[in-house]
Formats: structure tokens, sequence, C-alpha cells
């Protein structure tokens, strides 16, 4: 029932108020596993990729989001109702096990949505992807959509204690095939996977890739 209020009431509330701009949704299936590979600059995003993505998506979010009070408290009931996992960013072992529950929905035919860098940018630059993402495409046999958001950080900055109404901009990149990379060893694999994911995200944002993990990124790599 929650699922359904947030899907069927508040989420196309959010789309008339914030009205994003989106392309290359056409590059989303409507059905079958697929994962969203999406850059990271605010909470926001794990609201805003649902939001236009017209179909469920599972997402792991740091568990931080569902902890809030005030605003980040509806936040976490969306999060929650969505069927968003929650991740401890400082527990590797926490983030390396609910990959569990991912590879789970893309065992099911669902759409699952991570952001590779581990951790949202601070400062706008794009960070080396963890490897995270390229395990499960790997053993779900699940292609990648690579995603760009924009100006997400402008909505609530850190610090804000009410959203700002600016329309923000997502971007779904041509599907990357995960087959072209089966034939490596395992974990070359991974990593070539993911850095072709983290350069198409590149292509479709424009922001500087710094070629480094995020310092404060500590899980799924």
């Amino acid at each position: 029932m929650l699922y359904w209020f947030m899907y069927r009431i508040v989420r196309p509330l959010l789309r008339i108020v914030f009205r994003p701009v989106v392309t290359g949704l056409e590059n989303v299936p409507a059905e079958g596993p697929v994962i969203l590979a999406s850059n990271h600059l605010s909470f926001v995003d794990s609201v805003l990729i649902p939001l236009v993505v017209p179909r469920r998506v599972t997402f792991l979010a740091k568990a931080e989001y569902f902890e809030g009070h005030g605003v980040a408290s509806v936040l976490g009931a969306f999060l929650s109702a969505m069927g968003h996992i929650p991740v401890p960013r400082t527990e590797q072992r926490a983030a390396v096990a609910a990959l569990d529950p991912a590879l789970k929905t893309l065992d099911e035919g669902g759409a699952f949505a991570i952001y590779p860098e581990g951790t949202r940018s601070e400062d706008g630059r794009l960070y080396r992807g963890h490897t995270g993402v390229g395990f499960l495409a790997l053993n779900a046999h699940a292609n990648v959509v690579p995603v760009a958001v924009r100006d997400t950080q402008r909505i609530m900055p850190v610090g804000a204690r009410l959203p700002r109404i600016i329309r923000p901009g997502v971007t779904f990149g041509a599907p990357i095939d995960y087959k072209a990379f089966t034939d490596m060893p395992a974990a070359r694999g991974r990593r070539a996977l993911v850095d072709e994911i983290m350069q198409e995200i590149q292509k479709l944002s424009g922001q500087e890739f710094t070629g480094t993990y995020n310092e404060r990124s500590r899980v799924i790599s």
C-alpha cells in the first residue's frame, strides 16, 4: 500500500513540482534485468531516478538517508517505500552483503540502480568507480545503462532546511553489454567494465574526471 501511494500519488506530484528534464529514457528497457549506474551529486539523486523511470527501480542507498528528521524523514519514507536497500557507508562487510539482495532483484528481472563512485561528489567532479557494479553485471548477466544527473545538488544544498524548486536533469546513455567482458579474468573484467561505465557517465555529464577514488568512499570496491 505504501509503495502504491508513493508511486501513484507522490511520484507524479514531485514530477509536476520539479519538472525534470529527461533524455535517453528509451535506453532503459521496459522489462528484464538492468543496472542503472549513475554519478552522484546529492541524496536527491535517489529520488530523481525512480521519479523518471517508468518501472520500479531498487537502489543501494546510504543508511543515513533512511534515518533523518524533518524533510529527510520524508526522503527515508520514500526510499523505504520504493524498496531501496540501506548500506552503512563505513562498513565494508555490510556493503558487500548488500550485493546479495541486489543480485536477487536482478535475478527476478528487476531494475537496480547504484552509484559506482560509492558516495556523492562534494566538488562536482567525477571519481573512479568501484567494481561492485561490475560484479553485479557479470554475475546477474545484466546490461548496464550509464546515467548522468545534473543540478540535483542545487535542490538541497548541504545545510539547507528546505528544498529549492530547481529543474534537475537526467540523461540515460546507451546500454553497455556485459557479455563483452565475460571472457576476461574475473577481476580484470569487473575493472574494465566499470572503467567503461565511468567513461560513458563522464561523456553524458561533462564532469571533470579525477581518475582517483573519492576519499569519502569506503564501500564496494
